[in-house]
């Protein structure tokens, strides 16, 4: 096989060699402009007749570029899909630095393929149990510090950066406020009217405002509240933090001097316990609103009677008992965001992750000390 081929600024040459191989001289400019119909017409004359050898000669390449190395790439694929030998002679230091780029000798080999391993169900429980060992002792390291930072606090008060918990007081109070209030009406109207289908059939529509008042003050207005703010807030906590973490500005911190629990966590932490009792008492306020307007426009009964029923039964206890829970409440939500924030390594995906964990948990956490206090409660 022997021919010769002008296209536009560059010419290709073929010659045959003694062992039935094929010789390309390739003569000016292999670019842009030219690759496009010179690699069209190598490829349909070698698919019909590939070669158990083809040398490529660029010593009279006068340029080069990547759409250059793209055509020696798909020719040197189709002569090893034959099991055919490609090589290239008479190149030059800048044919061979673009080649070098495009990682030329990595094109057409075959690349060996390794079976991925099954984990032995050993590995991977004891994989697990290390990993949870070191997350318990982050987490107990974490508590330990936050609560020696806190106490450093309350005997240096200057230590507090006060302007940073005022405005996190607004964001995660006055401005959760709506939402909080939106859903505790709704749910006093909903346990209103619930539970006058049963005491309705009794004549008892007047302790709809006691079985309302007493669910919400004690029980419901708290973990609703707090499980409203583990969803906004907590997620906040861990993916700012989080993504401090993941960017390196809290080991900058670090190294300047500051106490990243005293700096980012005290602070969310004391805003968020002064908020959460706060919004607990806006909340049971708005249930009460919910169940009166039930009781006022479906049973029948008095603003004046709906009201003074309500204050009869509640008492200073269940208000404490209410506010106390909630207190506990806000530790847990800002202590799992920001253990949850600090924790976080790797990527984007990381204070993803940070962040959903730190909503799981703290519900979780919400609910799971929810039922010890109500257990010790019944026992006192």
């Amino acid at each position: 096989m022997t021919g010769i081929n002008n296209t536009q600024t560059c010419r290709y040459k073929i010659s045959e060699t003694d062992n039935n191989g094929i010789i390309v001289y390739f003569i000016g400019e292999l670019s842009i402009d030219t690759s496009a119909s010179i690699l069209s017409e190598l490829i349909i004359l070698f698919k019909k007749d590939i070669p158990s050898s083809l040398i490529i000669d660029l010593g009279n390449v006068t340029y080069f570029d990547d759409f250059g190395a793209f055509v020696l790439i798909e020719l040197k694929k189709t002569v090893n899909k034959g099991k055919g030998v490609f090589s290239i002679v008479n190149s030059g230091d800048k044919t061979k630095d673009v080649l070098s780029l495009v990682d030329f000798d990595s094109y057409g080999s075959d690349l060996p393929v390794f079976k991925k391993r099954r984990k032995n169900i050993f590995v991977g429980i004891g994989e697990a149990t290390i990993n949870e060992a070191n997350n318990i002792k982050f987490m107990v390291s974490f508590l330990g510090s936050l609560t020696l930072s806190m106490i450093h606090v309350l005997f240096h008060p200057k230590s507090l950066r006060v302007d940073d918990t005022i405005t996190l007081m607004q964001k995660n109070g006055v401005d959760a406020l709506p939402i909080v209030a939106l859903i505790s009406f709704l749910l006093g109207l909903i346990m209103a009217f619930m539970s006058s289908i049963q005491l309705q059939q009794f004549g008892a529509n007047i302790y709809v405002a006691s079985l309302v008042a007493l669910a919400m003050v004690s029980e419901l207005g708290p973990i609703m509240t707090a499980i409203v703010v583990a969803g906004r807030t907590g997620s906040s906590y861990a993916a700012e933090i989080g993504t401090m973490q993941v960017s390196e500005e809290i080991d900058a911190l670090f190294s300047m001097g500051f106490n990243p629990t005293l700096f980012l966590g005290v602070p969310r932490t004391f805003a968020l316990m002064i908020v959460l009792p706060l919004l607990t008492i806006f909340s049971d306020i708005f249930a009460i609103l919910g169940g009166l307007v039930v009781g006022v426009f479906i049973l029948g009964l008095t603003p004046n009677s709906y009201i003074m029923q309500t204050i009869e039964t509640l008492s200073l206890l269940e208000i404490t008992w209410g506010f106390l829970k909630s207190l506990i409440f806000a530790f847990i939500v800002a202590c799992v965001g920001c253990f949850r924030g600090f924790q976080a390594r790797g990527g984007a995906s990381a204070v993803g992750n940070a962040a959903t964990s730190a909503v799981v948990s703290g519900i979780f956490l919400i609910i799971l000390f929810d039922s010890i206090i109500a257990v010790i409660r019944s026992y006192w």
